[in-house]
This record gives structure tokens, sequence and C-alpha cells, in this order.
């Protein structure tokens, strides 16, 4: 008798699995990954590692080199970009494919300073890899504000910039998502504080949002746009969401489901089932839905007030305190770059 598959094996049946990261190493032991995502929060922690050195200066020079065709954007904050966009070219041979970087989060209630933003995270990428169609191995992951919405819309209609809509934790900001035509959104199943607090739970996380974007993306026919669930934290919940188009998991969860296998999981506390095979679950989300598209992408008025009373405000705080977070985190990559432009 053969032994029992490995959990991310199990998962990779049913989901599109990709590596949230950006150390090259983990998109190349555990793959093969279709996409890889990222993060501010991600760049900082991975950019303190000291084989990175070189490439901090490297960006630096670039970006003192390259400043002058960018005229929007202060010299620290074009090397921490410069950065995380070398770090997704080491990535980029490992992956079928997109690299996700993400924008300056203080860009994020700015429309015209996102849509900037990523047509020079484009550019810089194509800059440095003159055989890379950047647009066609490249994803904008671009906070679910209003503003960040219409960046979204205006780059995949205008730019033929894929997007894809992060910092997500309600049904309205993933509607305004697929009306803008994104590539992705990323609703966070836990608030982004859990990975910084320690001992932190979320004590409401979004399972559900993941099933009922799914669910109503198929519904009004926005084939176009994937659920890509991001901010888990443990192997139950990775498994319970096998069956959404994508996941995006960090290295920590993706080596424990690469050595756990189903009898692990039996021994220890029976099953872990998914929402997207539960019935009864598929039903009440199903329940939910409305019966005609939101329709929102031009109604800003409706949507602020739609999301900011969605659970009496809790996910529009749950975004703010993200966006803070990944703010904080822009601050520090800054210090890391700017003793090497001085």
């Amino acid at each position: 008798m053969g032994s029992s598959p490995k959990l991310l094996s199990e998962l990779r049946a049913k989901t599109i699995v990709d590596c949230d990261t950006l150390d090259a190493s983990v998109a190349e032991s555990l793959g093969p990954f279709q996409d890889c995502t990222s993060n501010q929060a991600i760049a900082y922690f991975e950019l303190l590692n000291t084989r990175h050195e070189d490439l901090i200066r490297q960006s630096a020079d670039a970006a003192k080199k390259v400043s002058s065709k960018h005229p929007g954007i202060k010299l620290e904050a074009l090397a921490v970009e410069i950065c995380m966009i070398k770090l997704g070219l080491l990535i980029l041979p490992h992956l079928k494919g997109r690299m996700h970087i993400q924008v300056n989060p203080f860009d994020a209630y700015s429309t015209s300073r996102t849509v900037s933003a990523a047509q020079r995270i484009v550019d810089i990428f194509n800059h440095l890899s003159p055989n890379l169609n950047a647009k066609d191995r490249v994803c904008i992951k671009i906070p679910s504000t209003w503003e960040g919405l219409q960046a979204c819309r205006t780059l995949e209609r205008d730019h033929g910039i894929s997007t894809l809509a992060t910092t997500l934790f309600a049904l309205e900001q993933a509607a305004v998502a697929a009306e803008a035509g994104c590539r992705y959104i990323a609703p966070y199943v836990n608030e982004l504080a859990v990975h910084f607090e320690e001992g932190l739970v979320d004590p409401s996380p979004n399972h559900l949002v993941c099933v009922q974007s799914q669910l109503y993306f198929q519904k009004h026919g926005y084939a176009r746009t994937a659920t890509l669930p991001a901010s888990l934290t443990t192997i139950a919940e990775c498994m319970s969401l096998s069956g959404v188009k994508h996941i995006t998991i960090a290295p920590p969860l993706l080596r424990a489901l690469n050595e756990t296998t189903s009898a692990d999981v039996l021994a220890i506390d029976g099953n872990f089932s998914s929402l997207f095979e539960n019935e009864e679950c598929l039903r009440k989300v199903e329940a939910t839905l409305p019966e005609q598209p939101l329709d929102l992408i031009d109604d800003e008025e409706r949507f602020r007030m739609l999301f900011t009373r969605r659970d009496n405000g809790k996910q529009e705080i749950k975004q703010v305190k993200a966006i803070n977070i990944f703010a904080d985190m822009q601050v520090k990559l800054e210090e890391i770059v700017r003793p090497c432009l001085q």
C-alpha cells in the first residue's frame, strides 16, 4: 500500500497554489507555482538577510540613475521598488505565471499615483530584464480602497496591466474589483496584524468571504477575476479553502503542508473539510448573494457606505489597519536603502 499523499499535493489537485514570498529558494524547492505574491512586509524581512546587501546597493545605484525618468517618487521609495523588482526577477524563472508586486501603501488613497506606480513598476521590470514582457509576467497588487479599485480599472482597461485587489475584506470590494476587470482579488482570511502581534487571533476570520466572492463571480459572469485567499495562519485554514481558484501561502505553511499527510490529520483531529465541498455552506452563502450584480464601480457614495456598514465597520477597520502595517513596513524599507543613497 502506498503512503498517504502530502496535503500540499492534495491541495494542488483542487486549487492553484501560489507562494507568498520574496525568497527564490522557496519557489525553487516547493514548486511548481503558478504565481508568487509579495508585499512590503515580506520585502522588509527578506532584505534583512545579509545575502541581499549587494542587491540593495545595486538597487540604490539604479534608483539614482533612473530617478530623472520618474520624478513623481522620492529616491528612497524608488530604491525600495527596485529592490522588490530585483527580488521578483530572481523568482520569475521558477514560476509559470506572474510575479506580484505591491504598490507603495502611501499611495493607497490616490488613483493617479497608484496608476503611475504600476506603470513605473512594469517599466522597471522591462528595463532590468529587456527580454521580459512584463505585462505578461507581472501583476500589480493594489489596496482595495475606492481609489485603488479605480486605479485597477484604469490599468486593466487602458494600459493592459494585470492587477490584484488586495487588503480585501468584503463582498463590496470584490464586486468592484470584478467590475474593474482585476485578474485577482485577495480576500484576507485573517486581519494582517495576526502575523505581527504574538498571540493575536482574529475573532472573526473571513473564510466565507472567499466562498462568497467566488460564487458571486460565477453567478454574475465575472470569469476573468479569480479569488486568491491570503493571510492564512494554519494548514487547516488552507485545506478549508481547497477548491478556491487560487490560494497564496507563506513558506512556513507551505513546508507544513508538504510534510503533513491526510493520515497525520486523521490521527490528530479527524479531518480538514473544505468549505467549497460543504453543500450546506454553499447553500447558505448562495442565499446571501444579490440576484443582480451590485454595480458599484461608478457609485462611490454607495460603495463607501456599504463597506462602512459591513459588519458594523469591522471590515473597514481591518483594511485601515492593514494599510497602516504596510505603511510602517514601507518606512522601514526606506530606512534600509537610505545609507546606500548617501
